[in-house]
């Protein structure tokens, strides 16, 4: 074999996979492995839930799916709770046109009578960590500016209650949310409430059920490989961007919001950390109310893949009370 027959060899060697999502090859090449199938903003008629797509920064193309509940139709211009909502996928696949968060948030937004801004924010590891962190941060400031009518989106300049606004985001998009949370709270801002679904979280001691092989559908070693290649020249996966709870890390108290909700799964990889920060948190010197759910029976955010089940009626139900308490 010619030299350069090795280095090419050498340059076509998988270096990390993530299992249905891409691989990274030691060139630097990177390869998508399933086509991402979108769908449009549209009239939804089983929810009655109108949405579109909002370009809020033409330099980076950072844009928003709004979801507009039928509630606006009918009552005129009562004001509507607000969440920012920020999808899962590793911080590498998924979108706000996957059919999968698309179905999820017409639902959510039918249920529970909310305005609702998907993220598009930028994916790794095309555009490493902390760029989508930075881009949700962006999506809340401008979701903030259409506080008392200003802003230039009519859906939420008119519908919208700022003084109710709420992050929410599963797997991945929980720990960008707590983490634009934390940002807030550091900047003495806070936002109304917190919505963390099978946070993703992680650290370098294994706990629970990451000593276990067991069938979740995330991978303890796809994991631990994940964070180097995201974010390149991180200090390490016990710190606190990742693993909010480690020893030494930044203090909980300092989360800018008034309520958490955080929700689990019992079969899922993931759980014993979204456990884990809810008991730091309580224990921790912030001020907020925390309230803890779990979904027996069920894995890693089981209610994009089985939509219709009744487990699933009852999730949307207790997220949509906790986003309408009193």
């Amino acid at each position: 074999m010619s030299a350069g027959a090795a280095a090419t060899d050498a340059d076509d060697q998988i270096t990390y996979e993530l299992s249905g999502g891409f691989r990274v090859y030691r060139s630097g090449r990177i390869e998508r492995l399933a086509p991402a199938t979108t769908v449009p903003p549209s009239l939804d008629p089983a929810t009655g839930v109108d949405s579109k797509d909002v370009i809020i920064n033409p330099s980076s193309g950072l844009s928003v799916r709004v979801y507009r509940p039928p509630a606006t139709a009918s009552n005129g211009d009562r004001k509507l709770p607000v969440i920012v909502y920020v999808h899962g996928g590793g911080f590498s696949v998924m979108s706000t046109s996957s059919p999968a968060y698309h179905n999820c948030l017409n639902n959510l937004t039918a249920k529970a009578s909310v305005l609702t801004v998907s993220v598009e924010y930028r994916l790794a590891p095309e555009n490493p960590l902390p760029a989508a962190y930075d881009d949700c941060l962006e999506a809340v400031q401008w979701v903030s500016g259409h506080s008392g009518g200003r802003g230039q989106d009519p859906w939420l300049s008119k519908f919208g209650d700022l003084e109710k606004l709420f992050l929410a985001g599963d797997s991945a998009g929980g720990n960008i949310s707590h983490n634009v949370a934390m940002i807030l709270g550091r900047e003495g801002k806070k936002v109304e409430g917190v919505v963390l679904i099978c946070p993703g979280f992680w650290g370098k001691e294994r706990i629970g059920s990451e000593k276990e092989e067991r069938g979740s559908n995330v991978k303890v070693e796809e994991l631990d490989g994940l964070w180097p290649v995201i974010w390149p020249g991180m200090p390490g996966i016990d710190d606190p961007w990742i693993n909010p709870v480690a020893d030494g890390g930044r203090s909980l108290a300092a989360l800018g919001c008034r309520r958490v909700l955080v929700y689990v799964m019992e079969l899922d990889l993931l759980v014993e950390r979204g456990r884990i920060y809810y008991e730091k948190l309580k224990e921790s010197e912030w001020e907020g109310e925390a309230e803890f759910m779990e979904t027996e029976g069920k894995d890693h955010c089981f209610f994009l893949v089985d939509p219709s089940s009744d487990k699933t009626e009852e999730f949307f139900e207790r997220v949509a009370s906790f986003l309408n308490k009193a």
